[in-house]
């Protein structure tokens, strides 16, 4: 007897994750997210933008083409930011402006907002450029 192998298909449009304690300066940092979510909802809809994660002190917005690679895409985005600080602090360079990885298909665009960590994940045929100048900083 032979089985049948079943497709599962999951689409995930967003997740969104949120802390109850409340911290200091929440009102501007509830302000600073809600605007960079808006306009990172904006920028997924470009030709070539995979997703994205938004990362702030209470709550964090994930958006991906392939939601089944979330923690590789988490890990990505953290080990970046984390070790952009660490060059830049080793050779005194001050604080990234913004961070660049580019691999053999994919691109990866990260960035430091106050208290939030922004990472767009996009094709390598994707304008960078672009998606740069639209996010407020």
């Amino acid at each position: 007897m032979v089985k049948k192998k079943g497709s599962i298909t999951e689409t995930a449009s967003a997740i969104m994750m949120e802390d109850d304690e409340e911290p200091e300066n929440t009102s501007q940092e509830d302000e600073t997210f809600t605007t960079l979510s808006e306009t990172l909802k904006e920028i997924r809809k470009l030709k070539g933008v995979q997703g994205y994660i938004l990362r702030g002190t209470t709550s964090a917005t994930i958006d991906l083409k392939e939601p089944g690679k979330i923690v590789e895409y988490a890990i990505l985005s953290s080990q970046a930011l984390d070790s952009s600080r660490e060059i830049t602090e080793l050779f005194n360079l001050g604080e990234p402006q913004h961070i660049f990885i580019q691999g053999k298909e994919l691109k990866t665009l990260s960035l430091l907002i106050g208290a939030n960590k922004i990472s767009i994940f996009m094709e390598k045929t994707a304008d960078h450029t672009a998606i740069l100048n639209r996010i407020p900083h």
